[in-house]
Parts: C-alpha cells; structure tokens; sequence
C-alpha cells in the first residue's frame, strides 16, 4: 500500500482512466497501446486530432441512466460520429466509448440484479452496434466504495465480475471485434474490493489509473502521478511522513498498515504479485497538474503543508504556458518517483504534473516491463505545440 493511498480517507482521489477487455488473452504484438481519453472541445474537432500517435482513443462519456448506457447530452451522439469517421483517413485507430467517471453513480443497482445487468449489457451492445465502435471502457468509481457520495454495497466485490463478464459475451455477438476495458485505481485498498483474476478473464487490459495519487485537498503536497518506487523511508521527516505517522493508529483499525507513497511502479509490482499478466496492464499518464498554495520552501515544497488547492488542477497546456517559462517557477526532478515538479517559492506554489520526459520515462517502463501500455487523461488537455506530451509518449512507444 502506498503513502498517499494511505490518504484515501483525508483526501480527495480525482481520477479518470480506462482499461481494455476480452475473453481471449491480448494478442501477442511487439509494441504496446497508446489509449488516450478524449472529452470533445469546441476549439479541437476530430479532425485535428493527433490519431496516428495513438492506438486506441477513448471518448468520454456516457453514464448508467435508467440502469442503462446512455449520453446525458444528445449532441454527444454527432460528435461521436464525427470522430468514428476519422477511421477513414486513419483506419488503425480504435474507437472506443467510456462509461461513467468520477462521480458517476448507477452502477451498483445496475449490477445488483441479474435482470438489471441484462438491460445494461443489452444497451450497451445496441450502443455500440449503433455508432460503429471499437470497444468499452467501464469506469466504475468504484465497486464496494461509496466514493463522491455514489452508491456502493459489499456485494458489487461479485456483481462486477459478473457484469464485466456479461459485458464480454454480449460484445461478442456483434461482428466488429470489440475491446473491453475498465479503469481501476492506483492504490491497494481498490483491489481489495474486486475479484481480479477473475474480472481480467474476461477483460483485455486494465486501465491503471495512477494520478490523483496524491489529491487537491491533501494537507501536503506529493507527486500525484509519479512513475518511481518511493519508500516511506525516503519522505520522513517530511511534514507529510509526520501527519501520516500520527495517525498510523487510526490508519491501521482501517486496514492499512504502512506509510509508502503510491505510484505506478508500486501498484504494477502489487497486481503481478496478485497473478495480473504484465500485457494485461496499462499504466496511467496525467495531461494535467496538481497545484497548492502557502506552501513552505523547506525541501522546495515537496511533502510540505499547505493552506489548500491552488487552482485546484490545470492543463498541462497551461503549465507549459503560463508556469514553466515563468521565472518565479522553478522546475525540480525527483529522482525516486521519477516526476518533475515546480515550485514559486515567491508565491509559495507548488505544482506536481507529468511533463515530456516523465511521460517518456513511464512509456519506456511499459516497453521494459512487457506491459499492455500506457494510456492518460485526457487529450485536450495536452499542447498543441509539435513537442507535446502526447508526441512524447508516442515516439517512446514505437522504439
């Protein structure tokens, strides 16, 4: 378990992200996925998309309405065509659809019942078949954990197997081959809360989601989507080690018994220890940061106090904009989570984000550790400088 998941009751986890599903085993391919979300924009059409750097590009979302997959907005339904129809110009890319997000709530009575999966699966089969896709992503945040105020019952620990394999043999029937995802968290208190050899038996990836590893209302600042191993020993005597240490009591009547920082690294190390295939996984990426404010310079901010969220979050096109040419903010590289940072230490600011050599950094991790890939939210928030986050990633990928 890691430092920051430690947080899961203080804090508030934001994240987003999807994972890839099939009865069948992944086939075997020398390179990896490439799964970016996409919320459409005014000002960045389909037709603008950077598609050939990705493999898989998910659009986000619909929600479990009247226990069944539904848009809320039925304009979502002719922008979701007009990206279907880039196939043409780009005929490698997978068009997927996600369901739910962070705070999306219907999932636990849609899975409660058999006649309620059924109505879903059957909406979702329909969904599909109507619009031409690729595939699924299931977000569900989360089984089992009322999280954002959403419904949750010990029982949805079965009833998501149990949907995610009705969900695998109803796409089945359609005759365009389909990908089944879900986005499952970075931090180990999730996995205790879903049967996960037996979800990925039916699933062809799962969708890490590792940011919000540290969240916005974190009375200390962290890495919240750092790649790197980092150890309870290497924060102490942090302000962050001495809050959390105060409270290893209470933490451990919770279940949760040591100290260490979350990051992708140690949730991969934690689900190929549980049976997970390597290529079954697929690491998160964050096109966006993490700011606070009132943010003390002892250790340039890293693992200080702070007097609350700065901006709450911004788009990394804001960061590469506005803050990293800024003077006031200096740009720090912490070799242990393998994550860069910037500090104000005027303004007394700090920002954790993903930039080009992070993001780099985790595509080649995938790549070493034989992963199914790398995938991020989302895809307006990158630049749309030639050197974005995504172009990064993307060359990484094909080395």
């Amino acid at each position: 378990m890691k430092f920051s998941q430690l947080l899961n009751s203080v804090l508030t986890i934001v994240l987003a992200v999807g994972i890839v599903g099939c009865s069948e085993p992944p086939e075997e391919t020398d390179s990896i996925v490439v799964m970016g979300y996409y919320v459409p924009e005014a000002d960045y059409q389909p037709a603008q998309l950077p598609l050939d750097q990705l493999t898989h590009i998910i659009f986000s979302f619909t929600n479990v309405i009247d226990g069944e997959m539904k848009f809320r907005n039925v304009e979502s339904g002719e922008k979701l065509k007009a990206l279907v129809a880039q196939r043409e110009k780009h005929p490698h890319i997978k068009v997927m659809i996600a369901c739910g997000g962070w705070g999306a709530d219907g999932f636990s009575d849609m899975a409660h019942t058999p006649e309620n999966r059924k109505k879903f699966v059957e909406s979702a089969v329909a969904f599909n078949k109507t619009y031409e896709l690729d595939g699924l992503d299931m977000d569900w945040e989360y089984p089992a954990i009322p999280a954002a105020g959403t419904g949750a019952r010990p029982e949805d620990k079965q009833n998501f197997t149990l949907l995610m394999k009705e969900l695998r043999e109803g796409l089945n029937t359609l005759d365009r081959k389909q990908t089944l995802t879900f986005a499952s968290a970075g931090w180990q208190r999730y996995y205790n809360n879903v049967e996960l050899l037996e979800v990925m038996k039916h699933v062809d990836y799962m969708n890490i989601m590792t940011y919000d590893q540290v969240g916005g209302s974190s009375p200390f600042t962290g890495h919240h989507t750092p790649l790197g191993l980092i150890t309870e020993e290497d924060v102490k005597e942090t302000f962050a080690w001495e809050y959390m240490n105060e409270r290893r009591e209470q933490l451990k009547e919770r279940g949760i018994t040591n100290l260490n920082p979350r990051s992708a690294e140690r949730i991969v190390d934690y689900c190929l220890q549980q049976g997970v295939k390597a290529e079954q996984m697929v690491i998160g990426s964050a096109f966006y940061g993490r700011a606070w404010k009132g943010v003390p310079p002892t250790n340039n901010g890293l693992y200080q106090s702070n007097t609350g969220a700065h901006i709450g979050w911004s788009a990394y096109r804001q960061i590469r904009s506005e803050f990293e040419p800024n003077e006031q903010y200096k740009r720090y590289w912490d070799p242990i989570a393998k994550a860069p940072y910037l500090y104000n230490a005027t303004d007394s600011i700090f920002i954790s984000y993903d930039d080009t050599v992070s993001v780099r950094l985790k595509t080649e991790y995938a790549l070493q550790k034989q992963l199914g890939g790398i995938m991020f939210w989302q895809l307006g928030n990158d630049t749309k400088d030639s050197n974005s986050l995504l172009k990064a990633m993307y060359e990484a990928s094909i080395k």
